[in-house]
């Protein structure tokens, strides 16, 4: 058995959740005359790949230290919507089912496209991972919760649409773009379409019945989409927290390992080592331009 990263990088580059605390790091001790390197790290829970525990939205909730090792680790689905949706764009489970098979009790993985827009990627751009990626509506909610899945990982800044959290009063230029997008491919503006009642839905509907997610995730996904495999999260085992950073994994055969590496060695690779596929990014760059059009 091997693993494959599904986690981005983190350092200091890392952007966090807008508003959210970025990781800031200080050496305290250094070799000489300490005899050793030590540092000091200062970061809030919701940075790089992590996982949102159950507290964070919801009080009564479990903890991140709750969470048994069978719900973080099992099989799970992983699919590409990359080719359907672009900024601002909402997905549904038919995309999903069209792609790939989902069974009651599965992770769920979803390829957006926009870790291509990370911090450490060729087609960085923050803003637009952050604030301009694809998101759900209540009828993708509603059938998550209806399949039972264990959880639900994106690889883009929020499992939320952007615009159905308080970004869209943060940004205003991005906000006004949506519109448009929403306009013309639903006949409804964003305050009609996400009304206050779907507010921040993925989090505030969903984690009440114990279906949370990880945000940020990345790595080496483009080997393995529109596919089935174990995957597993390993955040801290973090008595209180709300949420936490961890490593995000998918675990293959040995003899599959070898041929997804030898995959690996003809793509374009970023400047930490992972796989990035850029077709990926000019489907979404495709599908954004005529939806601003």
């Amino acid at each position: 058995m091997k693993l494959i990263d599904l986690t981005i990088p983190l350092g200091i580059g890392t952007p966090p959740w807008p508003t959210y605390e970025p990781l800031q790091l200080k050496y305290f001790k250094r070799l000489a005359p300490n005899g050793a390197n030590g540092q000091l790290l200062t970061h809030s829970n919701h940075l790089g790949t992590h996982l949102d525990g159950e507290i964070h939205f919801h009080t009564p909730g479990k903890d991140i230290a709750s969470l048994d090792m069978d719900f973080l680790v099992h099989e799970a689905a992983i699919v590409d919507l990359s080719d359907v949706v672009a900024d601002y764009d909402v997905y549904t489970s038919k995309m999903i089912e069209e792609r790939v098979e989902v069974k009651e009790g599965d992770i769920l993985i979803i390829h957006t496209g926009y870790h291509h827009f990370g911090w450490d990627q060729p087609t960085a751009n923050e803003i637009r991972y952050m604030v301009m990626h694809p998101g759900p509506d209540r009828e993708f909610a509603e059938w998550a919760k209806a399949k039972k899945l264990r959880w639900i990982g994106v690889d883009c800044g929020s499992a939320d649409h952007p615009m159905n959290t308080i970004l869209r009063n943060w940004m205003p230029r991005q906000t006004k773009q949506a519109e448009k997008v929403f306009m013309k491919k639903f006949g409804k503006s964003l305050d009609e379409f996400f009304t206050d009642d779907k507010y921040q839905l993925m989090h505030l509907e969903m984690f009440p019945y114990g279906l949370i997610h990880a945000e940020c995730v990345g790595g080496d996904i483009d080997l393995l989409l529109n596919r089935r495999v174990t995957v597993g999260f390993f955040p801290w085992r973090f008595v209180d927290g709300e949420a936490s950073i961890g490593r995000c994994v998918a675990m293959v055969e040995d003899a599959e390992y070898e041929e997804l590496m030898a995959k690996k060695a003809s793509m374009t690779l970023t400047k930490h080592g992972d796989a990035t596929n850029q077709s990926h990014v000019e489907s979404l760059n495709k599908i954004s331009k005529e939806n601003l059009s």
